[in-house]
């Protein structure tokens, strides 16, 4: 399938690692013109020999490193037509746990850090009559628990702001929705579940691993966990003209998760 992402120009946040470094070398590959982005110069190079065009570095968690990001972007390529608010971060922070300021610094990363784009970003998008958001959020964001109540209220919150967003630009040929996966296996992911199982005995094959971890953390009809390219090509998707009637979703990719009984 053709998603005729041909000549549109993408700006991917938090790039420089992890989800977002996928997304924009599968954006690049679709054939998009990609604007990598990292907090530190050098940090996102990387993703120029993944087929990226550009890399352009600053704070998503101030607005004078917002600003710096998009006029940047701007001057890469001219324009933005999707962009993709990746950047995100967790804390572990419980409700006896987090005070004000642990709330606060939740709100700057996974909300905040959006808006702001959002806000620079979206007038030139309204100029053309075509643009896409498209935000990175969680499964936490309606099937929250317990143990990090700032990020998943601020994941909420992101969200939310699509819906909101959709509305405030009727008409204007944008699209807004966000993604949001469960479990996804990360390098960062999968270190983290292999040093618990050599701590709990159960050996290092990871489809062993990842049995228990699904069964006990995140059950699902498919029995795993997503890969980053799944939710990579689901953005891909959301940012062609083929999804160009769904507009103000939060649509998870979760393997059927919500439907299980916890």
């Amino acid at each position: 399938m053709d998603l005729g992402l041909h000549g549109k120009v993408a700006l991917v946040t938090g790039s420089h690692r992890g989800t977002g470094a996928v997304i924009a070398a599968r954006l690049a590959a679709e054939g998009a013109t990609v604007i990598g982005h990292g907090f530190e110069p050098s940090s996102a190079d990387a993703l120029l020999a993944e087929g990226v065009a550009h890399v352009v570095t600053g704070d998503l968690c101030t607005d004078e490193g917002c600003a710096e990001i998009a006029r940047a972007a701007l001057a890469c390529a001219g324009r933005v037509d999707i962009l993709v608010n990746n950047y995100g971060t967790a804390d572990e922070c419980r409700w006896d746990e987090a005070d004000t300021p642990a709330w606060l610094d939740m709100y700057q990363k996974n909300l905040l850090s959006a808006v702001r784009l959002i806000r620079l970003l979206t007038p030139q998008m309204r100029t053309r009559g075509w643009g896409r958001v498209i935000q990175l959020g969680t499964i936490g964001s309606t099937q929250p628990n317990a143990l990090r109540p700032g990020y998943y209220a601020a994941k909420c919150a992101l969200a939310s702001i699509a819906v909101t967003l959709s509305q405030e630009l009727a008409g204007t040929g944008i699209t807004v929705n966000t993604v949001s996966p469960g479990l996804i296996r990360t390098p960062e992911v999968e270190a983290a579940f292999r040093a618990k199982a050599r701590r709990e005995g159960w050996g290092d094959d990871w489809e062993t691993i990842e049995a228990r971890i699904v069964a006990k953390r995140f059950p699902n009809p498919l029995n795993r966990i997503a890969t980053r390219e799944e939710v990579a090509d689901l953005v891909c998707f959301v940012a062609s003209d083929r999804a160009g009637f769904i507009n103000g979703q939060n649509l998870r990719i979760d393997g059927g998760a919500l439907g299980i009984v916890q």
